[in-house]
């Protein structure tokens, strides 16, 4: 879906949202809120420059607007893989950009991240999976790798991870089955401006994904490892 569509069903009260390049910014207001936008389209790659500007946009907006909702739109395939931001350090830009959030999230800041279109690999950590709500339009891509990488490194049949795919969503692409991962807090249909309002009004910055894949039935370990753990600690 193109980004200008989730916006103004996001924001149907107004919004002063713009591309620059690759980076969409701006403001909306969606009912009782007025939310910064930032994100990203075109499915590119987060490099350097990338990252270091989206970061910018989070600093103006903790800078201007405190306690102002963040809004992530997300659309990426994945981190840029070029031996020029590896060596310009493209691990620390995008920690630097998680760093940036976790700061807005200290000053106040709800949080909340929408997959419009594709998510992929570490593209996809800072600006989406970083979010106190990260939720996803139901046709929208999540993935870490696609079939074909995954057979090659782990040398198991594309045909094969496919029949895998069916009982167990770890190796399975979609946004459905990251739903039953619990990387997904909601899947948005209908009236988005309304589960944008839901999302706001249910702020909880707790980590429950790994509660969630349990109750899901989608990521079965997690949850009782970490009991044990804590039990025996």
């Amino acid at each position: 879906m193109e980004w200008k569509s989730v916006v103004e069903q996001l924001c149907p009260d107004g919004h002063e949202v713009s591309q620059a390049g690759n980076l969409i910014r701006g403001y909306g207001r969606c009912g009782p809120h007025t939310v910064a936008v930032i994100g990203t389209t075109n499915h590119t790659e987060v490099g350097v420059e990338l990252a270091l500007a989206m970061a910018a946009a989070v600093i103006n907006v903790i800078h201007d607007y405190p306690a102002r909702p963040i809004v992530f739109l997300v659309d990426t395939s994945g981190q840029r893989l070029r031996h020029r931001d590896e060596l310009l350090g493209l691990n620390g830009y995008m920690a630097h950009l998680a760093k940036c959030v976790e700061m807005a999230r200290r000053r106040g800041h709800p949080i909340v991240s929408l997959v419009y279109e594709q998510a992929l690999s570490g593209g996809f950590l800072a600006n989406g999976m970083m979010a106190d709500v990260c939720a996803a339009l139901p046709e929208a891509e999540i993935r870490v790798m696609g079939l074909a990488a995954m057979a090659r490194v782990t040398r198991i049949s594309e045909e094969r991870l496919s029949e895998l795919g069916k009982s167990s969503p770890v190796f399975a692409p979609g946004a459905k089955n990251y739903l039953l991962l619990g990387g997904l807090d909601a899947l948005w249909e209908g009236d988005l401006s309304a589960c944008l309002m839901d999302a706001l009004q249910s702020i909880d910055t707790t980590d429950h994904r790994r509660t969630l894949g349990h109750e899901r039935g989608g990521r079965m370990l997690a949850y009782p490892v970490v009991q044990r753990v804590l039990a025996s600690a």
